[in-house]
């Protein structure tokens, strides 16, 4: 296929998987309504008390975005071994997530799964993704840094815990960013439409299909998780989520760049680590509240304020992000 011919394809992907959405939508809202498929805020004190009002709003809308992702992907891509395994990766990660959320809606609280349970299972789909990614697929067991550009060959091993710590540290700081209204759909949105055009640039058709249609199921989504939020995304959306950016850095060999796209993922990530350890060493608290976002909501910003920047900054860094690879690409 030429390129005139794919970018349309693409495109026509993206559209149907936000109009899914947006079709879809308001009926699966109303489901999750009369079944009381709701959030549970977590307790007074690790949250600001404005987000006590969010008691009972809709959650599990991941399963929506799963199901507007999947089925224009399947039908528009030719299902490439690769970009089916980056498909796998992100059901297999919305799994853990779907299974987290139903655990507090069973026990009608806000803790799931433990913490050792949901990076067991993340890294058991790591193990998949590198194994049929190097076996199967014959990507190099290499470390890309395209700003540099420089490749670090690395063994099976090496490659592997490389592979762990880019799923289960994207899984779980785009579920931390799982904040706000429309936060994490966002810039997950933007990171997403960053690889479709970095997927397009390098030649993986499927991928680009893959990654544009999340993107267009993230915009819909949107419309009913922007503030005030009609459903929230739950862990079934925050670690499909992340799982999907994950294997699409995976299978476009730009792990190292992935800390640039999803800059708003790392610090929201970070933000929370140097929390917890000056804490527990100093008995000092580096943020009024963390994730970040719960800092600046604590000095007075509006949830609406502190969305849109975030989403700026986002944007921002992923085309930074995009212009590094598009650089080595085309050298």
């Amino acid at each position: 296929m030429t390129t005139a011919t794919l970018m349309p394809r693409v495109l026509i992907a993206t559209l149907g998987a936000a109009t899914l959405m947006l079709f879809l939508g308001p009926k699966f809202i109303a489901w999750l309504r009369a079944n009381e498929v709701g959030q549970f805020v977590r307790p007074q004190g690790l949250i600001p008390d404005a987000h006590a009002e969010k008691q009972g709003t809709p959650t599990m809308g991941g399963l929506l975005i799963l199901l507007a992702t999947t089925i224009p992907f399947v039908i528009v891509s030719t299902r490439s071994t690769l970009s089916m395994l980056v498909l796998f990766v992100t059901l297999g990660c919305g799994l853990i997530g779907f299974l987290d959320d139903f655990t507090k809606i069973v026990r009608r609280r806000s803790l799931g799964l433990s913490g050792r349970i949901r990076i067991l299972g993340l890294i058991v789909i790591s193990a998949i993704l590198t194994f049929v990614a190097t076996e199967v697929v014959g990507i190099p067991t290499t470390l890309s840094i395209q700003s540099l550009d420089l490749n670090i060959e690395l063994t099976i091993v090496g490659y592997f815990l490389l592979v762990a710590l880019v799923v289960v540290g994207s899984a779980n700081a785009v579920n931390l960013t799982d904040g706000l209204d429309g936060l994490a759909a966002g810039t997950g949105a933007i990171a997403l439409a960053a690889y479709t055009g970095m997927a397009f640039v390098g030649g993986y058709f499927d991928l680009a299909v893959f990654s544009g249609t999340m993107a267009g199921a993230c915009v819909g989504f949107l419309w009913f998780n922007s503030h005030p939020a009609q459903v929230f995304m739950g862990d079934t959306g925050s670690y499909a989520l992340g799982g999907a950016i994950a294997a699409m850095a995976v299978a476009t060999k730009t792990e190292a760049l992935l800390g640039i796209i999803g800059a708003i993922f790392v610090v929201e990530a970070l933000s929370v680590i140097i929390q917890v350890f000056v804490f527990q060493r100093f008995r000092r608290r580096v943020f009024l509240m963390a994730p970040l976002h719960h800092h600046f909501e604590m000095a007075g910003w509006s949830e609406t304020k502190i969305i849109v920047r975030l989403w700026l900054i986002a944007l921002m860094a992923a085309a930074i992000g995009f212009t590094f690879y598009f650089r080595a690409v085309v050298s």
